[in-house]
């Protein structure tokens, strides 16, 4: 999954377990850090350690990683790089940190690329079973998962989805517009529409697929009018956004609101008006 790496970073990688790698902080010229298991770390040649030991990637070593990601070919990624990040093989998410190059209001490209954020997608079987319980033992409703960066919201997402898809045999569109939620198993009956932008997939989906339930990761402000438009058209909506309270939420369109706390850890459900959800 992580061969796009350099070798002296790859090598690094292979003496941790995998299994609780979440993400890795790649920096030109500073220590390499790793989340493993919802803690970071420094690493260095042969494994975890201070930060002393840590390996420092150099410019070199951040060009060739994001080159290797997007196979060999910048130009095939080009609208993933203009808004800063690179999907590579098995869903691995890369953000990008680096010059935005602009041509008027529009972006470029992203040059002198000097940090990386890189995303491992890990498939947690079971992991939605109080969700689901919780949120859909009387059927599906339209439902929202919310939590800062980092804390489960897509592999809680994918799996919900899963149990959705086998359980019920709805049809289900997933927008996955950065091509991370498609990354494990998403139950048979399941329509992916990859790397478009949201108001795009709903639109065409609808149109095209007629999805009973529409999947999707991190909504921003300007996607609720496409949450809208698909709930008035009949067809449920599941999603994440990143948000920590419930009076944040832009619109209060889904019935269900379920807060987590820590890695996939469910804090509380609410519906529409507030209210916890027993």
């Amino acid at each position: 999954m992580l061969g796009f790496l350099p070798p002296r970073l790859r090598d690094a990688v292979r003496h941790v377990n995998l299994d609780l790698l979440y993400e890795l902080r790649v920096r030109a010229g500073r220590p390499l850090r790793a989340n493993l298991g919802g803690s970071f770390c420094f690493l260095g040649e042969h494994g975890e350690g201070s930060e002393r030991e840590a390996l420092l990637p150099t410019a070199s070593e951040v060009e060739d990683t994001l080159f290797a990601a997007s196979g060999y070919c910048v130009y095939a990624v080009e609208n993933q790089i203009r808004r800063g990040f690179v999907t590579a093989e098995g869903g691995v998410r890369i953000g990008i940190a680096g010059s935005y190059v602009y041509d008027g209001k529009n972006v470029l490209t992203v040059r002198d690329v000097t940090s990386l954020c890189i995303r491992i997608p890990h498939e947690v079987r079971g992991c939605a079973e109080e969700v689901y319980s919780r949120c859909f033992s009387g059927g599906i409703c339209p439902t929202a998962i919310l939590s800062p960066p980092g804390e489960g919201k897509t592999t809680l997402l994918r799996d919900l989805t899963r149990l959705i898809s086998e359980r019920t045999l709805l049809n289900i569109l997933v927008s996955d517009e950065r091509g991370e939620l498609s990354a494990g198993e998403l139950g048979g009956t399941a329509d992916i529409v990859r790397f478009a932008e949201k108001h795009t997939a709903f639109a065409a989906g609808i149109r095209a697929m007629r999805p009973d339930l529409i999947v999707t990761d991190e909504l921003l402000p300007e996607d609720y009018a496409a949450v809208r438009r698909a709930l008035e058209s009949g067809v449920c909506v599941l999603a994440s956004a990143h948000l920590t309270r419930f009076e944040d939420v832009p619109e209060k369109l889904f019935f269900r609101y379920v807060l987590l706390k820590g890695l996939g850890n469910v804090d509380r459900i609410l519906d529409q008006d507030g209210n916890h959800v027993a």
